[in-house]
């Protein structure tokens, strides 16, 4: 079985003058599974444009490139896959779109039937969260949407092949209940990016106790 695996998903805004730098630096701290670009306010060319930049770093590195949203976008910029909100397409839609070989992601925020209803119209993730606080998701979504316990994630273990990503406030120092719960994929945003010692600092120490825990997935 293969270590639990980090997921890297971008800030809200990037600066693409300095941030390719910050991606190389993040993926010299260790193995990181993928990275979402999510850049909600972005307009089409500008999310183009990065995925343009940041896509041949992430083939570099033998690591998926995951766009948030949109198929249509993915489809134009070679992405692996996508990610769906529960206010975004429908799985069966974006599927049609991307076809059987693109990975499709989707978030089941802490909904048990959300999560089994995204595998039945076959996704081939779902995430969680979020588990902690976090600046990341708006706070009207998380009261909308409500918090998870980690045993959500060992449910899901017991009852779906299906890997699970676990995303919300989580950090190095915070992961390993959810680790030890049963996340494939452990995302972070913030904890990341804001490293003070630089985003390679913060991959390096979430891979120090991912690797304590095997679970199994491949994105």
């Amino acid at each position: 079985m293969a270590d639990c695996r980090l997921y890297l998903v971008t800030p809200p805004q990037i600066d693409l003058k300095s941030f390719p730098d910050k991606v190389k630096d993040a993926f010299s701290g260790g193995d990181i599974a993928c990275l979402q670009l999510r850049l909600k306010d972005a307009s089409d060319d500008e999310i183009l444009k990065a995925a343009e930049i940041l896509l041949p770093i992430v083939h570099e590195h033998d690591a998926a490139f995951i766009l948030n949203d949109r198929a249509d976008l993915a489809m134009k910029c070679g992405a692996d896959g996508i990610h769906l909100g529960q206010d975004d397409m429908p799985v069966k839609d974006a599927r049609k779109i991307l076809g059987k070989d693109r990975i499709i992601g989707k978030s089941a925020h802490a909904s048990k039937h959300l999560a089994m209803e995204a595998g039945e119209d076959g996704a081939d993730y779902v995430a969680f969260g979020a588990f902690y606080p976090t600046t990341s998701k708006p706070k009207e979504k998380i009261e909308k949407w409500g918090v998870p316990e980690p045993a959500i994630l060992t449910w899901w273990q017991e009852n779906t092949v299906l890997p699970c990503v676990a995303i919300g406030g989580i950090t190095p120092a915070n992961c390993w209940p959810l680790v030890a719960a049963g996340a494939d994929f452990i995302a972070s945003i913030t904890s990341v990016w804001n490293h003070e010692k630089g985003p390679a600092h913060a991959v390096k120490a979430f891979n120090d106790v991912l690797a304590r825990h095997s679970r199994s997935g491949d994105l």
